[in-house]
């Protein structure tokens, strides 16, 4: 867009009023192919009404999902309501008319619920929609075919589309991916016979439909995400993508569980021009630390057996990847824990492009396998490993020789070597490295600029062979490395803007001997950060011990996220000058701190960007007072222990201050059955709500929590004996978006939960369910006895969690001797 959009409105109104026609119709296609710029522009509310309605009618209207057109009506709305002016041109009626015009069955469901805050009529009716959608899509369609009436459900696409996020549509299926490809002429007829027969299994039959049909093609097309769109047939999208985007280069699919590995092989031999996939799940809930009293698996009974025979038909099965033509350079398989060493042989066919991978909790690889994948794909130089068996195997690999390396005649002797080309390694929780290894590894790892060592064998011996100067990432979080080895990292990487270092207690430690707290010393780690980096994103506990506001200024006036946890206790002056310290902090975690009325209020006031503020565990003088100003920003709210008098009109006040999308409370024993209605009618778009040991919200049962549609994650643990037998296949039915579900055994009312094999909603991750050792034995509540000397009873803890878990394949049921 060359032209400021202040000229095309003064324009429109010049032709307007001296009866320039030509003009006057040019603009609004002007407006329409541009409107994704169109929108981030200041003077967008200020387009006249007519103008607007004419650029949205527009068939050359262009924007990368239906959200954000509605998201930029509902803002001109707005915009237009504080407008002292009343004139017919903002009525209601007219602001109707420009919300009639939004194809709300392609809004995403957690979008669609969330307008019911402002715009209840409207949000309420295109929830509504997308649940008959979610009911029988199908027989919809073909009505809508037979009334010659599919613009409402076809995908906004025109010859300027650059991207297409349909991400949070679990109604939609591939139906609604093809009839958006099509020719508008078609007949009724045939666009019947279209999408009656899309997802029938028949290559053949299917590749000569949109043959006849001579799909529309839109080159400009570079993205495409359906991330949470569990029921659209990934075999049929792969080829409406290669038929309608001949020139993508991204394709996102995160928490789509059922795209199987196969489906990434045939999207590799369809589409060989794309660059880069994401098809990231959430990561599994057991980690290797954890002690597994039982486990056992079973097929998934919904899996598609005949998968292998469907894609047969396309004449590709069985192929292998030609390097030769694959583009694919970054591939996310994050939380696919049915990756095994042999899919992983697969992947290394594509050694000439393959340069990123994220293989994080991919727990069925071996470090031999991953040690292949290194020996073939030798450029690679981006990897996040955590929580996988990488170990000193595949060390040995990194800092082995290259035969192949183009830089031979380097005079760096490490440039030889695969470690030293590395830009990016994240190993978090990689327990199969030795000490001797790391140090191998650090030690070769000359130009990296992110670098997570977090939880591993990282020690001060392994540190003081690093010698990058490059790093902008540096997590050495639950490590026992000291200032010894640290601080000349710091002072090398003035470009440094994330630090984590929490939970190391040897920073607190100097060639093995504590530091006064009246020494000079004992600040050293404080004096490096403040006197070298400007961070945007810290963590931090240990050592890290602040006095005055001075100490954080001015290195710490760009930090955007920040942690503080065990090891230090921020004084109250530095705490109520957050919002001046740092002024764009938009995420603030405090652990064991101790906070204030004044604190928190002021953090509210002050920190317009805030979104993320989570208190665990804090002392002090805290009361309803702290929330009882606007929050707008804020998104994420996690009380955890802080807040032990919350009311229900507590509650209500919250629900009217700010707009959250996630909500975790612990420890709210005030609250009860009435507090699930003011949290589902407060936050229709909440996706992750989390109550623990909160009164009696669920004596009653779960049928207002069950009214937020838009949940993806939901925790119930002590919160009233009163959740039936059938809340899992209940919340899996009702919660579409539904990934995440943990529960209580002591919550339930009919003394245990039936466990369904096959989830209903084909999103469904994990069902963890705690019980406690008492209640299991004796049939008694998770609350013991209270002692003679106390009138309090004394809590029981919970020794093991049954945990369900399903992959893309099969449900795994495990028993852990942990309370996760």
């Amino acid at each position: 867009m060359v032209v400021p959009l202040d000229f095309i409105i003064e324009t429109w109104y010049f032709a307007q009023k001296h009866g320039v026609t030509f003009v006057e119709d040019v603009c609004p296609g002007y407006l329409a192919q541009n409107f994704v710029q169109v929108i981030s522009s200041r003077s967008f509310v200020h387009i006249p009404y007519d103008l607007l309605c004419s650029t949205i009618e527009s068939p050359h209207l262009t924007v990368d999902s239906e959200k954000q057109l509605c998201e930029a009506i509902l803002s001109w709305i707005s915009a237009s309501r504080q407008s002292c002016e009343q004139s017919v041109s903002n009525s209601a009626d007219n602001q109707l008319s420009l919300l009639s015009k939004v194809r709300v069955c392609l809004l995403p469901l957690g979008f669609a619920a969330g307008t019911k805050r402002n715009c209840f009529e409207f949000g309420n009716n295109a929830v509504c929609m997308i649940l008959n959608l979610l009911k029988d899509s199908l027989q919809t369609l073909l009505y809508t075919v037979t009334d010659d009436n599919l613009d409402s459900y076809r995908i906004r696409l025109t010859e300027y589309s650059k991207k297409i996020v349909l991400s949070g549509c679990p109604q939609l299926t591939t139906q609604f991916l093809y009839i958006s490809a099509l020719p508008t002429d078609l007949d009724a007829v045939f666009k019947r016979t279209i999408v009656s027969d899309v997802n029938d299994g028949c290559f053949n039959h299917y590749n000569g439909l949109v043959k006849k049909a001579k799909t529309l093609s839109f080159r400009n097309v570079r993205i495409v995400d359906l991330s949470k769109c569990p029921n659209v047939h990934f075999g049929a999208a792969i080829l409406w993508m290669k038929w309608a985007f001949p020139e993508l280069r991204t394709f996102i699919a995160s928490y789509c569980l059922l795209f199987q590995f196969e489906d990434l092989q045939y999207l590799l031999l369809r589409c060989p021009w794309i660059n880069e996939i994401n098809l990231s799940i959430d990561t599994s809930v057991i980690l290797s630390k954890y002690s597994i009293i039982s486990s056992r698996s079973e097929v998934r009974r919904d899996m598609n057996q005949n998968l292998s025979s469907y894609y047969m038909q396309s004449g590709l099965y069985g192929t292998s990847v030609n390097p030769v033509f694959s583009n694919i350079s970054k591939l996310i398989l994050e939380g696919r824990n049915d990756i095994t060493d042999m899919n992983l042989l697969e992947i290394s066919m594509l050694k000439s492009s393959l340069c990123y991978i994220n293989i994080k909790h991919c727990t069925l690889l071996t470090d031999d396998g991953i040690s292949t994948l290194l020996l073939n794909c030798r450029k690679m130089h981006s990897m996040v490993l955590s929580y996988t068996s990488f170990g000193n195997h595949s060390i040995q690999t990194l800092c082995s020789l290259d035969p192949s390396d183009s830089f031979s005649y380097h005079k760096d002797e490490h440039a030889h070597v695969m470690a030293f080309r590395l830009q990016e390694l994240h190993l978090e929780g990689c327990e199969g490295i030795s000490c001797a290894a790391m140090s191998q590894l650090v030690s070769n790892m000359n130009i990296v600029k992110s670098l997570c060592l977090r939880e591993t064998s990282l020690a001060d011996g392994a540190l003081c062979n690093f010698v990058g100067s490059s790093l902008e990432y540096l997590d050495i979080s639950e490590t026992v490395v000291s200032m010894v080895s640290l601080a000349p990292v710091i002072r090398r990487n003035s470009n440094l803007s994330c630090l984590k270092t929490a939970g190391c207690r040897n920073l607190l430690f100097e060639q093995g001997e504590v530091q006064s707290t009246s020494g000079n010393k004992y600040g050293r780690f404080l004096q490096e950060i403040t006197s070298t980096c400007y961070l945007e994103d810290v963590e931090m506990g240990w050592a890290f011990c602040p006095v005055r506001v001075d100490d954080l200024i001015p290195s710490f006036s760009k930090v955007r996220r920040m942690t503080v946890g065990l090891g230090t206790t921020l004084p109250e002056n530095i705490l109520h000058a957050l919002p001046e310290i740092c002024p764009f902090l938009e995420s603030l975690v405090l652990r064991f701190q101790v906070i204030s009325d004044r604190v928190v209020r002021n953090l509210l006031e002050s920190s317009t960007n805030l979104q993320v503020l989570c208190l665990h565990y804090c002392l002090g003088s805290l009361t309803s007072f702290s929330f009882q100003t606007m929050a707008p920003a804020l998104r994420i709210l996690r009380l955890q222990w802080v807040t032990p008098w919350i009311t229900n009109d507590d509650l209500t006040i919250l629900t009217q201050n700010c707009n959250l999308v996630e909500l975790s409370l612990s420890g709210c024993k005030l609250l009860d059955s009435s507090s699930q209605e003011i949290i589902s009618s407060g936050w229709p778009n909440l996706a992750c709500l989390q109550l623990e040991e909160c009164g009696q919200i669920t004596l009653d049962g779960v049928d207002s929590i069950l009214d937020c549609k838009a949940l993806e994650e939901v925790l119930l643990r002590h919160t009233g004996r009163g959740i039936g037998r059938t809340i899992i296949t209940d919340a899996i039915r009702e919660l579409p978006l539904l990934r995440k579900l943990a529960l209580d055994l002591c919550d339930a009312s009919e003394g245990g939960y039936d466990t369904p094999n096959v989830p209903e909603g084909k999103m469904m991750r994990s069902v963890r369910m705690s019980r406690c050792k008492k209640s299991a034995a004796a049939g008694r509540s998770c609350f013991g006895e209270a002692p003679p000397s106390s009138s309090i009873p004394k809590p029981v803890q919970h020794r093991e969690t049954i945990v369900l878990e399903w992959s893309s394949r099969q449900l795994t049921t495990t028993v852990v001797e942990e309370r996760l």
